[in-house]
């Protein structure tokens, strides 16, 4: 079980209550199937993934990305269990999906540096960013746990 302090509960909370899902989502996940490109196998029926200006207009692409990052809101409000509240996400993206567990480590990367250049250090301080990896580090996890 993972020990927050209050201070990681209080920047963790802090920092998603600012989060627009609908902004950061598809942001983070184009950037996912940018940066890591064998991500695409996944994907196949999303349509056309060529080019990143083809990956970050893309609708399927946004939809999903929304989808992922309101998932997280899950994991927000179950700080104390994560790996219980993503256990059927982790067996279906494991024995179903087949995803190699450090593809979820590189989206939570590719979350925080949206995050990031979203809020600036004004807001996403040296502190909010240790509890916020912490936090999607903690995610990752849970979710690659089913392979463990």
């Amino acid at each position: 079980m993972v020990e927050w302090t209050d201070a990681e509960r209080s920047a963790i909370t802090g920092l998603w209550g600012k989060i627009n899902v609908d902004e950061i989502g598809p942001q983070a996940f184009s950037r996912l199937l940018i940066v890591a490109p064998w991500t695409q196998r996944h994907f196949s029926t999303f349509g056309n993934l060529s080019s990143p200006a083809a990956i970050m207009g893309n609708p399927k692409v946004a939809g999903h990305g929304k989808t992922v990052m309101g998932g997280l809101d899950k994991a927000v409000k179950n700080l104390d269990n994560i790996k219980a509240a993503y256990a059927q996400l982790s067996v279906m993206h494991s024995e179903k999906l087949h995803v190699d567990p450090d593809n979820f480590r590189i989206l939570a990367d590719c979350i925080t540096v949206c995050v990031a250049m979203k809020f600036g250090p004004s807001v996403f301080t040296a502190d909010a960013q240790e509890a916020w990896q912490k936090f999607l580090c903690v995610v990752a996890s849970a979710l690659g746990r089913q392979y463990h």
